[in-house]
This record gives structure tokens, C-alpha cells and sequence, in this order.
């Protein structure tokens, strides 16, 4: 099993001194033998929020508007200059937000700056609102993230990359530099309804998902669900990568779940620590006390 760390970018963390929290976070993470560094995505906060966030059960987003919430591309270039070996995931960079060209030249300057330790978690985004700020179809959200995960690929992979499909066309170019990782970094699928494993099992490489949250015990099915759909699609299953966010499971909670999540066939497991103290010297020894427990080789 691998564990990775949710860095505090959002929330009550970033309001002062992110910088110095950010690199010691990361670097900590680094040090105590964690796999991986993760950043979320929103653009904007708006101040009358109608739209429901799945992953509450009243629907409430849990971010103040008037907090920081760092765009997760600085963060994580910031970040590669301040690790060697730690991966680092967009968890989930939602896909629609942003034209496919942008977004595919980004993952691959990141892959190059970092050495080729990407991971391109990705979704197709709840907040309508949200959309409607950036012009962004919400209701055509899964084609269109479908579709511009296509157009990347071939952005990555192809030295004269061509693409036409609804939503983007391109041709008689070059996007240089490729990524360091063949044939491109990772694809892990974030949300929680039937198209998200379909595209994860699909199209990606992975799951970035979170039924720690809604409901552990979904966590088996879910897996069976993606596997079986692959095996249908002519991919290899066992290829695959199966994470989760552990988002409002306290440490303790995930360190007793660990056999029954194993048993289920999860890989890697995320951790928002941030999420269950205020104070940061109590979330590094949060960060440093699970490491132990959980037998991390540098702990």
C-alpha cells in the first residue's frame, strides 16, 4: 500500500505563512517515506453557492469563500523545486475548466521540471456555478472531459499532433517539451458516479476516488465495478491503479480499515491531515505518528 498527503493549499493553512507550510509539508512527507503530494482544483469560490458538494451529506461545501484556495499548477511546480523523489497528483484537476492545449503543455512542463513524477488526477467538476463564471458547458462536462483527455494524449505522444472532435481541433503543430514519463503521465479518474469508473476503466490509468468517504463498504464494489468493466473494454485490470481520499476518516479510522481496504484491492490511499487539527506542529506529528504506524521505510 502507498499513502500520499493532501498539502495544505485551502482552508484555515493557507491564510498566512503558506509558502513555509507548503515546502515543510512536502518536504516532511518526502522525509517520512509518503509516495505522494496532492493539490485540488477550484478557480473561484462564489459567495451564493446553490450547487450541492457530493461529498458532504447536506451538500455543504466546506470552504469559507473568502479563504485562499492556491491554483494547483504553481503549487506543484513550487514543489518539485523543493522535493526529488515524492510523486505529485492533481486531485482532481477538473478538466472542462481549461482549454486541453493549456492543460496538456502544463502536466508536461511539470513532468519535466519534476523528473517525470506527475500524476494527472482528473474530473469533470459539480459546482455549476463554477462553470458559468469560466464559460464552461456544465451539463456537456463529461463529454467534454472525455474528449480533451483524448486530445491530450495525442498531445503527449505524437511528434505532429493532430486531433478533431467536438469540442477541439488542432493541426500542422508541435507542443514541445513531451513528457518525461511514457507514454504520458498517469491518469487517475476522480468522482463517484457510473461514468467515472466507466472512464476509469476506460481511458485512464487509475482511480483517484472517494468512497472512504461516501461509504467504505462501497469501496469493494466499486473496484469489482472498474475491473470488470476494463476486462470488458480488453484492458488489463490489474494495470490499473485504485486510490482514495480518506477526506474526513480520521488517521485512526484508516489505520483500522487498512486490512479491509488491502482486502478490497486499493493501492494507495490519500491523506488530508490538515483536515482533523488546527495546529500545524500537531499535523506534523499527526503526518510523523501514522508514517510509524503504517511502517513507512524512512519513519
Amino acid at each position: 500500500m502507498d499513502y500520499g498527503v493532501v498539502l495544505p493549499h485551502l482552508g484555515t493553512y493557507a491564510r498566512e505563512n503558506v509558502v513555509q507550510r507548503v515546502r515543510i509539508v512536502a518536504q516532511q512527507a518526502e522525509a517520512l517515506g509518503f509516495n505522494s503530494l496532492w493539490v485540488g482544483d477550484h478557480l473561484i469560490v462564489p459567495t451564493k453557492l446553490n450547487s450541492k458538494y457530493p461529498y458532504h451529506p447536506e451538500g455543504r461545501f466546506p470552504l469559507d469563500p473568502a479563504d485562499n484556495f492556491l491554483e494547483p499548477f504553481t503549487v506543484l511546480s513550487y514543489v518539485a523545486g523543493q522535493t526529488t523523489t515524492i510523486r505529485l497528483g492533481t486531485g482532481v484537476l477538473i478538466i472542462p475548466y481549461r482549454n486541453p492545449v493549456v492543460t496538456a503543455k502544463m502536466y508536461a512542463t511539470l513532468d519535466v521540471l519534476s523528473g517525470g513524477r506527475t500524476i494527472v488526477g482528473a474530473g469533470v467538476g459539480w459546482m455549476e456555478e463554477e462553470f458559468d463564471i469560466l464559460h464552461a458547458p456544465y451539463h456537456e462536462r463529461g463529454a467534454q472531459t472525455d474528449e480533451y483527455l483524448q486530445a491530450m494524449k495525442v498531445l503527449w505522444t505524437e511528434q505532429e499532433p493532430q486531433f478533431e472532435g467536438r469540442y477541439e481541433k488542432f493541426a500542422d503543430i508541435r507542443c514541445e517539451p513531451k513528457p518525461v514519463q511514457k507514454p504520458h503521465p498517469p491518469i487517475w479518474i476522480g468522482g463517484h458516479s457510473k461514468a467515472a469508473l466507466r472512464r476509469t476503466a476506460t481511458i485512464a490509468d487509475g482511480r483517484y476516488g472517494h468512497a472512504l468517504w461516501r461509504n467504505p463498504d462501497a469501496l469493494p464494489c466499486e473496484i469489482q465495478t472498474i475491473r470488470q468493466l476494463a476486462e470488458q473494454a480488453g484492458r488489463d485490470p490489474d494495470a490499473l491503479t485504485y486510490a482514495a481520499l480518506a477526506y474526513e476518516q480520521t488517521p485512526g479510522d484508516v489505520l483500522r480499515a487498512l486490512p479491509r481496504y488491502q482486502q478490497a484491492g486499493l493501492d494507495h490511499v490519500v491523506l488530508a491531515f490538515f483536515m482533523w487539527t488546527q495546529n500545524f506542529d500537531d499535523m506534523l506529528q499527526l503526518m510523523e505518528r501514522f508514517a510509524k504506524e503504517v511502517g513507512l521505510t524512512k519513519a
